[in-house]
């Protein structure tokens, strides 16, 4: 469904984002009795407590010992299971980096790897929690799937998808959001880029539950200011929807990207390559964590202060489309 998002009211829904990821768990965990979970000593904030109460022999406390759980999945995984593993994004990512190479990827596992609290989501705990590198971590091990769900509409969407699909997955999750952005009719597909709204003058392409309802309400300002503004939800990351990119390229001229990352390696880069292979030469500019490390603040100190919220993303479309 296309064009979905007319006028940008968020609502919020009752249900956090980590409680609606355990309740499809705990049903698909019905369907699929292959599907375990493995969680390094953070259950209560993972949500999966819940999923321990319904399934007690199919979930596994690590401790906090992420590499050793990766590994631990990929003999699971190698002996026909399915295991959803959960950890913070910073751990799943930087700590656990090589055995998820070696015992996931390299092995040819099927393994789920939840990261939660990704980018600037962990801001509370400060710098050392905040992942602003798994993307461009996980972009670069071959046949990884990375998926950064916007609301639980596309995450209920997409979790029995992911399931459904053998391969190494990782999947972004933010905890404790309960923003909605999508009617409940809207579907998704893994590795289909949505177009949450059309316009013609510049396209914005975000991804995740931070940079896509920056990335909409900056589109609902730029037009009330009478620009025609296109969004596309990436929220798969790795494989890119190229076309969605060159259409969106070839149709208005300008491509602004919003992610909640550093601008390296991360979904600002992956647009770029696509770009620059196709010989496409359009204004382009990247929104992110340029290049820094993180720091301790509320989500909306970070977002003002690293040049991330709507309104920053505002100021940079209209540089854009000025300079068509």
């Amino acid at each position: 469904m296309k064009g979905m998002i007319i006028k940008m009211h968020f609502d919020n829904s009752e249900m956090f984002l980590r409680e609606a990821n355990c309740q499809v768990l705990n049903n698909l965990a019905c369907k699929y009795p292959q599907i375990v979970v493995l969680d390094a000593d953070l259950m209560n904030a993972s949500g999966f407590s819940e999923f321990k109460k319904e399934h007690p022999n199919r979930f596994f406390n690590c401790g906090i010992q992420e590499a050793n759980m990766i590994g631990v999945a990929g003999g699971l995984s190698y002996m026909g299971f399915i295991p959803v593993v959960h950890t913070f994004a910073a751990f799943a990512s930087r700590r656990a980096a090589d055995q998820v190479f070696v015992s996931g990827v390299y092995s040819k596992q099927n393994i789920k790897i939840l990261g939660t609290d990704p980018g600037v989501c962990n801001s509370p705990n400060g710098g050392t929690h905040m992942a602003l590198e798994d993307i461009g971590i996980m972009r670069t091990m071959p046949g990884m799937y990375i998926v950064d769900p916007t609301d639980e509409v596309m995450l209920r969407n997409l979790i029995p998808a992911i399931i459904g699909t053998s391969g190494m997955f990782y999947v972004r999750l933010f905890r404790k959001t309960n923003i909605k952005v999508y009617d409940n009719k809207t579907t998704f597909e893994l590795g289909k880029a949505h177009t949450a709204h059309e316009g013609k003058d510049i396209t914005i392409i975000a991804e995740g539950a931070v940079m896509v309802p920056e990335a909409l309400k900056a589109c609902e300002e730029l037009e009330n200011q009478g620009y025609s503004v296109r969004v596309i939800d990436m929220f798969t990351i790795k494989p890119l929807d190229k076309e969605a990119v060159l259409s969106a390229a070839r149709e208005t001229g300008a491509i602004l990207t919003a992610e909640n990352h550093n601008i390296m390696g991360g979904l600002g880069s992956a647009v770029a390559e696509v770009l620059s292979e196709n010989r496409i030469s359009v204004p382009f500019f990247r929104i992110g964590v340029r290049d820094s490390v993180g720091e301790t603040g509320s989500l909306e100190f970070i977002l003002k202060k690293y040049h991330m919220d709507y309104k920053a993303i505002s100021e940079e479309a209209k540089k854009l489309i000025e300079s068509k």
